[in-house]
């Protein structure tokens, strides 16, 4: 680590780990301690490390072929891209979304599809014609009408990523803004809700209605292009909401002709125990983009083909995607499948809950799947916590000001639990 600091910012690491003695959910650490890992690479690791089916993968000519020669998927994709493409995207895409693009990070991610929106309501209210003469020029010195005043809705304690787009719809922490200039976007209040939910709805429905209303009051103060949600608010807390909020956020987007994205970077491949957390919202009527990445290995976002862009070149980069991490993406869905995980997901979540929900110690205890948080008394006790935890073995993280995130692999079982529940007795 003091090597290490001479050249890179070392102050966010937990520990070196060694990923070649890691194995399934245990982490090692670069002293050989073995950690029970219910962090998971801030939630990214989806079957374990040093999984079989990556390994083998490592061994398939093709994607050596990948490894070797880094396609500009733009340019001229390998004859193999389109495989990659329905193997791993399409198999498990939204229902209604038709087109997939893929990008690098959870942040582009997000970032494209915020352009998506910006592109598809100018050309609207062009009537789908030619851009005017007018609208080039003053793009170029980034001003009206080419660079119109439009923007993003998301809400309090949201994050969506770092770059320039993504973190002006971020509300999770003000060390992540602090400094960098940000575009005046809109932020509605997302519901504070009470937990457990099923004791507490009149208070959370109020919550809710009240969200619903502060956004609609928004949207006829700000040109609003999309509303961007996350269906558990990850970085900023682990909040919650109820499927009608989001069933009626939907119906107030399609009132006023805007853009319904959710952002599934986090949630999605299968933590909360469907493939996609919206999954259990049943909207009528699918989401206009969702944006994905981490436990997917690749990033992108899945659109309706009513959203493509009528020129080419305005959704683009150098790489668009990684050939590589679409392999791993696939592998991946085949052994969610093969496995039937999200089975897994949903048996070991209710188990944890069920327990946790039994430990007075803990507050606000709430789950979707296995994809589960609860509170301690301050900042000072979760931070505590978390490092009495790595001691005794098990690998947790925090999230928003005093809040514990558990972010088990599709592969955790109920003894990796009990080990987990056992663990926080001892720390608690």
């Amino acid at each position: 680590m003091k090597q290490l600091d001479n050249y890179q910012d070392t102050r966010s690491m937990f520990f070196i780990a060694d990923f070649e003695k890691s194995i399934g959910n245990y982490i090692m650490d670069a002293d050989g301690n073995s950690m029970l890992d219910v962090f998971a690479q801030i939630a990214s690791i989806p079957i374990g490390y040093n999984n079989p089916a990556f390994l083998n993968l490592a061994k398939d000519p093709a994607f050596q072929t990948a490894l070797a020669n880094r396609a500009a998927l733009g340019v001229s994709p390998n004859k193999d891209w389109v495989d990659s493409v329905e193997k791993a995207f399409m198999r498990v895409a939204p229902a209604g979304m038709s087109n997939v693009f893929t990008v690098m990070c959870g942040s582009c991610a997000n970032e494209n599809a915020f352009k998506t929106a910006f592109m598809y309501k100018a050309a609207k209210r062009r009537g789908d014609k030619d851009f005017s003469l007018n609208e080039l020029q003053s793009c170029m010195n980034n001003q009206a009408p080419g660079s119109p005043d439009m923007s993003i809705l998301s809400f309090s304690h949201g994050f969506h990523g770092r770059l320039f787009g993504s973190l002006a719809a971020t509300a999770s922490k003000a060390i992540h803004k602090v400094d960098i200039p940000a575009f005046n976007w809109p932020k509605a209040p997302f519901p504070e809700l009470r937990y457990p939910q099923h004791l507490h709805q009149d208070y959370n429905q109020q919550m809710e209605q009240q969200s619903l209303h502060e956004v609609e009051q928004l949207l006829n103060k700000h040109d609003v292009a999309a509303i961007v949600v996350e269906p558990i608010q990850s970085e900023g807390g682990d909040n919650h909401a109820s499927p009608h909020f989001f069933r009626q956020l939907q119906a107030i987007c399609k009132k006023n002709d805007i853009l319904f994205i959710v952002d599934e970077v986090q949630t999605g491949v299968g933590a909360t125990g469907t493939f996609w957390a919206h999954e259990a919202w049943d909207l009528p009527t699918s989401p206009d983009m969702v944006t994905f990445s981490k436990k997917f290995q690749a990033a992108g976002f899945y659109l309706n083909q009513r959203l493509r862009p009528t020129q080419p070149y305005r959704l683009y980069n150098t790489w668009m995607g990684d050939p590589v991490r679409a392999m791993q993406a696939a592998a991946i869905v085949n052994e969610i499948q093969d496995k039937q995980l999200l089975d897994n997901v949903k048996s070991v979540g209710n188990y944890l809950q069920q327990h946790l929900n039994d430990n007075r110690k803990l507050g606000s205890v709430r789950g979707q799947g296995a994809f589960i948080a609860f509170d301690l008394e301050s900042p000072k006790k979760r931070d505590q916590f978390l490092t009495d935890m790595r001691q005794l073995g098990v690998n947790v993280g925090g999230c928003g000001d005093k809040t514990v995130r558990l972010r088990p692999m599709l592969t955790f079982q109920k003894h990796h639990a009990d080990i987990l529940l056992d663990t926080m007795e001892r720390a608690l």
